[in-house]
């Protein structure tokens, strides 16, 4: 009966991550501002990990600013700004990797303290890198106030995500009256090798 139980609670889960990123990919196709859809995503993580706050960075040369979350920060959007090589943030963007840490974030070494935001006191900090075309443009933080063991699945979907987020971040440099002049067709076939391989090397086997 628990092992039933505990499939059920799982399955669920998995149902929950599925429709998150459907959703997140519905934000990604649709005639929105960037602005938009990071929001959007943001309140989406929250919903689903219950944090108490999720903040996106993104890069500016050698700057990391913040520029989407869903608390208050309306004053701070844009002008906090840290270096690559500055606290958790700074880390998970240069190492390329994600950080989880339980409790009492603050008081790890890397931490960095801005004293105008109130995750500086929270206890559990998860953040992921965001990737687009294989290069870190931003990183995405989760936090809670209280003490929080993250689960392999909230991972899995923080990294997911920091690549979503990267993708909307490439797509948003396409104007859209520029998607219609686009020959898509010819975009995927100039890219194959010859006797239309693909740059792999691997030939169609249907």
């Amino acid at each position: 009966m628990a092992k039933a139980k505990d499939l059920e609670s799982r399955l669920e889960r998995i149902e929950q991550q599925l429709r998150l990123f459907q959703k997140v990919s519905r934000f990604m196709v649709r005639d929105m501002s960037l602005t938009e859809v990071l929001h959007g995503i943001v309140a989406l993580v929250v919903e689903f990990t219950q944090c108490d706050s999720c903040l996106v960075y993104l890069c500016d040369r050698d700057d990391l600013i913040l520029c989407a979350s869903n608390a208050h920060h309306e004053a701070e959007i844009g002008r906090v700004r840290l270096k690559l090589n500055e606290g958790l943030t700074g880390w998970v963007a240069r190492e390329r990797r994600l950080l989880a840490i339980s409790r009492e974030a603050y008081k790890d070494p890397r931490f960095k303290y801005f004293g105008e935001l109130p995750e500086d006191a929270f206890e559990a900090f998860l953040s992921a890198p965001v990737i687009a075309r294989n290069k870190v443009v931003g990183v995405i933080n989760v936090q809670h106030r209280a003490v929080h063991q993250h689960t392999g699945g909230e991972m899995e979907v923080l990294t997911t995500l920091g690549e979503q987020v990267g993708c909307a971040l490439a797509l948003a440099r396409i104007a859209p009256h520029m998607i219609d002049s686009i020959n898509h067709a010819e975009l995927v076939l100039s890219s194959m090798g010859p006797f239309g391989q693909n740059p792999a090397g691997l030939r169609n086997r249907n």
